[in-house]
């Protein structure tokens, strides 16, 4: 994960990358590293990596104090900085299952879709336990969020920023931050106003200096608000400050800060100040041009004016460089100032308008999700020419610069479906969402890559069907998580929810989904062992496709009833399964299909104690395959008919047979393997 050039409550300047003051505070933080821990003093070879704390409230300059830090250690951890935030702006506590994932996806690492979090969070500690790296954990909301991802490595360091202090974790001292030194406070001031108005007054910057309380949020709003008035004097915004009342009980220290907001907020024009409330709702605290416009319902290049003056004033921080156009520059509400945007935005703005704002926002986002996908079509599919139809500003230029907006746009499109579904008034908008958030995710990333979003999507998915009481969608949901659980090796889990969408599949009278259940219950059975069970089901399954004329489903399960009787040992019952599955492939037309099922006979057959049987059957599922023209399937025939004859005892004619077997591959490579059907194989 990326450094923010400017982050909450950050210390920078108008130039967005200056640094200033805290020596005393990098100086300590750099002993404290270097201080002998109370293992080391007993002895003892620390068992877990080093937790050095940056405590101090929003808006006090600690992820920029963090950051710093960082930068200057990072030479000394060749294996990197690892950072993610365990707070969203708004509040939110991050899961620590998607926290764990953050930090394993930046080392590479795939992880299990479904995996719980202390099977994620051991993965994270696993992985750091054999390098040596710096590990930034940025606004912590106490030691539980941090504990379970501390390395069991002292080569590695824990750099956590929090309010207050980490209780729980042993051998932390806290680096409690306050605010700047007025030297300090005034070289920040400089970077908006330039040298000459503090020079002129330099008593009233000292000033501004203490109204702020050294806070840099704070003197960041301060100095954009002047960097926009060049005629303003120090002394004006100084006494402006001081004139300011308090508005409500707040602790002390929060006034300052709550007091250069309102400031800044005042001087907005209306527009602003209406887009730079809405922004509360913005998910993950994150927003763009698009998202913006679709709030305040003004025009994307409008939005990007705004937002851009926002930035500048201090309200906002940029978190992705400037790129082709101001559209796709990403805007984030710092953590300091989203308290205050939603009061302000629950006081000033009707329900009614906060929710259509919302509406609009996701309607948006769905629009920009169909894009994304209709871009990776062939030219001149539905998909594509429907995407001609679409605004310019909502279309992408090729695939690739779609698959670039959705990795820059992923964090915030996930909290925008998670937020979409828990707001429950939103529902149908909500499923569009995840439902064209799904198809993106799948089309740029493929269905492997993205099994870990798309879990969580389909779980999303089965919150508002069973909310709703949408009983199709609830088994498309638990379908779909049931085969990723099956896909990781969790096949009671999966076992579990396939039985609960045969119920949904049923109570919605979907003839596909309660099938498709009871085939995937038998396959349950059969990953547990359960060999019995499993036929049963496919039985079962088997007569539903019988009944409703689905000849292919039903040639297909004849052959799945075939592997469970063969594991079961049940040879006279896998034979007339695997028989019935040739029959049906042969009545279908698909050759391959039927020479298939012929050699899984052959197979039966020798495990029957019958070879000649499978010699003649074997022979005759070559000659299927030649007549389909798949050589590979001929070859790996001709190979099963050699191994059969080297158990009857006829060499010479096993070899012919593997002669012509490289004769069919030629270049092709190797032959398809034709899968075990027995544990006996």
């Amino acid at each position: 994960m990326t450094d923010q050039a400017v982050d909450v409550g950050g210390q920078a300047g108008a130039s967005g990358n200056q640094f200033f003051g805290r020596q005393r505070e990098l100086k300590a933080l750099r002993a404290d590293i270097e201080r002998a821990g109370l293992d080391t003093i007993s002895g003892r070879k620390a068992p877990r990596a080093r937790v050095l704390l940056i405590a101090g409230r929003p808006g006090s300059g600690r992820t920029a104090l963090a950051d710093e830090l960082a930068r200057r250690l990072a030479d000394d951890y060749p294996d990197g900085v690892l950072r993610t935030r365990l707070t969203e702006p708004g509040g939110r506590r991050v899961p620590m299952e998607q926290a764990a994932r953050a930090l394993l996806d930046s080392l590479s690492i795939a992880s299990p879709p479904g995996a719980d979090e202390d099977e994620l969070t051991e993965m994270v500690r696993e992985a750091l336990a054999v390098r040596r790296t710096l590990l930034f954990l940025d606004d912590a909301g106490d030691a539980e969020q941090v504990d379970p991802l501390l390395p069991d490595n002292s080569d590695c360091l824990v750099l956590a920023v929090a309010q207050g202090p980490l209780t729980g974790i042993p051998d932390v001292r806290p680096c409690t931050l306050g605010g700047m030194d007025a030297k300090s406070a005034i070289e920040l001031l400089r970077t908006f106003t330039g040298s000459v108005r503090i020079t002129v007054d330099p008593q009233a910057a000292e000033s501004i200096a203490e109204e702020c309380g050294g806070l840099p949020a704070a003197l960041v709003l301060i100095g954009g608000w002047l960097a926009a008035r060049p005629r303003a004097s120090v002394a004006d915004v100084a006494k402006r400050l001081r004139g300011l009342p308090d508005v409500g009980e707040q602790p002390t220290s929060a006034r300052p800060l709550a007091r250069a907001f309102r400031l800044g907020y005042e001087s907005l024009p209306p527009s602003a100040a209406g887009m730079l409330r809405l922004l509360a709702l913005a998910p993950g605290g994150t927003a763009d041009a698009h998202t913006a416009s679709a709030l305040v319902g003004c025009s994307v290049q409008a939005a990007g004016s705004t937002l851009h003056e926002l930035a500048a004033l201090g309200f906002l921080h940029t978190v992705a460089g400037p790129s082709s156009t101001a559209a796709d520059v990403q805007y984030e509400v710092p953590g300091a100032l989203a308290p205050l945007l939603r009061a302000l935005m629950e006081a000033q703005d009707r329900p009614a308008e906060v929710q259509l704002a919302r509406a609009r926002m996701l309607e948006r986002t769905v629009r920009q999700l169909r894009a994304c996908r209709a871009v990776t079509e062939p030219d001149g599919s539905p998909a594509v020419k429907k995407l001609a139809g679409m605004p310019r500003a909502l279309r992408f230029a090729n695939a690739a610069a779609a698959a670039e907006w959705l990795r820059l746009r992923r964090p915030a499109l996930l909290a925008a479906a998670r937020l979409a579904v828990e707001d429950g008034d939103l529902d149908t908008l909500a499923r569009r969402l995840v439902a064209a958030l799904v198809r993106a995710l799948a089309a740029h990333r493929g269905t492997e890559a993205a099994a870990p979003d798309l879990y969580g999507l389909h779980q999303l998915v089965l919150s508002v069907a069973q909310r709703r009481g949408l009983h199709r969608e609830e088994a498309a949901a638990l379908l779909n998580l049931a085969d990723l659980d099956a896909q990781t090796g969790r096949a009671k889990d999966a076992l579990v929810r396939y039985r609960a969408a045969l119920d949904a599949g049923r109570a919605a009278h979907d003839p596909y989904a309660t099938g498709r259940a009871m085939e995937s219950v038998g396959a349950a059975h059969q990953d547990l062992g359960d060999w019995q069970r499993a036929a049963d089901w496919y039985g079962r399954a088997l007569a539903q496709r019988q009944t409703r004329g689905e000849r292919a489903d039903e040639a297909r399960l004849y052959g799945r009833l075939g592997t469970a009787h063969t594991y079961a040992g049940r040879y006279g019952e896998a034979l007339r399964s695997w028989r019935a599955a040739a029959a049906g492939y042969r009545r279908l037309g698909d050759l391959p299909s039927q020479a298939r099922a012929l050699s899984e006979v052959a197979r039966v057959q020798e495990y029957a104690g019958r070879p000649e049987e499978s010699l003649h059957t074997c022979r005759e599922a070559v000659e299927w395959a030649r007549q389909a023209g798949d050589a590979r399937l001929q070859a790996a025939l001709q190979l099963r008919l050699a191994d059969t004859l080297d158990r009857l005892g006829d060499p010479a004619a096993a070899r012919l047979h593997r002669a012509t077997a490289g004769r069919l591959l030629g270049e092709e490579g190797s032959a398809y393997e034709i899968r075990s059907t027995s544990a006996k194989d």
